[in-house]
């Protein structure tokens, strides 16, 4: 396997922390109530979907916007992301995996949800977006209050 010259090792590095920060920016675009930034981090035509196909799915960044808005006022959720692993495909795609906790209130409840997004990355004008998120919910219950 042939050495990687320093240009590519650093392009590499800076695609990877531009990447990282994308879960980051959507925990806090969710706690902030930011629509439009929150639709901004996924591509034109990016998506969001769940484990459970009971559950609304959305496409384009409108659909995505109307997906989260009803769900932070009734859900209030907040979510922690832990653990990112980062898989870079190319110079504009990637794909990655992230552990995230939630609390969130369901029924006038406190819960917690525990799980992981598997998703896409694509490199759109020089800046990192998601193609697509799909999270999978390992534990979900309510919370103790003692």
């Amino acid at each position: 396997m042939a050495a990687k010259n320093t240009e590519t090792v650093v392009q590499e590095v800076i695609d990877r922390e531009a990447i990282r920060n994308l879960p980051l920016q959507y925990c806090h675009c969710v706690w902030q109530k930011d629509l439009d930034g929150y639709a901004n981090l996924f591509t034109e035509d990016g998506s969001f979907s769940t484990d459970d196909p009971t559950l609304p799915k959305g496409q384009g960044r409108a659909a995505l916007k109307s997906l989260i808005s009803g769900a932070l006022d009734t859900m209030k959720p907040r979510p922690f992301i832990h653990n990112h692993v980062v898989e870079l495909l190319g110079p504009d795609k990637a794909k990655g995996t992230c552990y995230v906790e939630v609390r969130l209130l369901k029924d006038g409840k406190k819960c917690l949800m525990s799980g992981w997004y598997n998703d896409e990355y694509a490199k759109v004008n020089g800046e990192w977006k998601f193609q697509s998120r799909q999270i999978t919910t390992d534990s979900f219950g309510p919370v103790s209050e003692s």
